[in-house]
């Protein structure tokens, strides 16, 4: 399987869109996706966005949840992402203190629980 290219999301109608898609919580994450819309997909290409509201604290600790998931995205996703699909990840109150090795566990079950929910759904359909 070849490594797919990343791409960020930075647009907010990008994240309410993933939003309504499909939901996984898994420990310190949670894992929003749904398929990039076809005027902005491209072969190869996943996007990824991320996010922290107020509840995980100041400003310091919000900043800190969001880089600790970058890097675990930047390891995970090219490998276990689906091209031409978006996905957001949410800090939780425990992202900051997860150790990284139980995050990357988090967002690897998460993706698979969400790429078999999107298996399923193509399946009905």
């Amino acid at each position: 399987m070849d490594k797919a290219i990343v791409d960020r999301l930075k647009k907010r109608a990008d994240f309410l869109r993933a939003a309504q898609g499909i939901r996984r919580v898994e420990g310190a994450i949670t894992l929003e996706t749904c398929a990039t819309p076809e005027g902005d997909a491209a072969p190869g290409r996943l996007r990824i966005g991320f996010t922290a509201s107020k509840k995980i604290g100041n400003a310091v600790a919000r900043n800190h949840a969001k880089r600790r998931l970058r890097a675990a995205a930047q390891q995970l996703l090219p490998l276990l992402g689906r091209p031409r699909h978006d996905y957001v990840l949410v800090a939780r109150g425990t992202t900051g203190a997860r150790l990284f090795p139980a995050l990357l566990s988090d967002i690897t079950t998460a993706l698979k629980s969400a790429h078999r929910k999107l298996d399923a759904k193509a399946g009905e359909g």
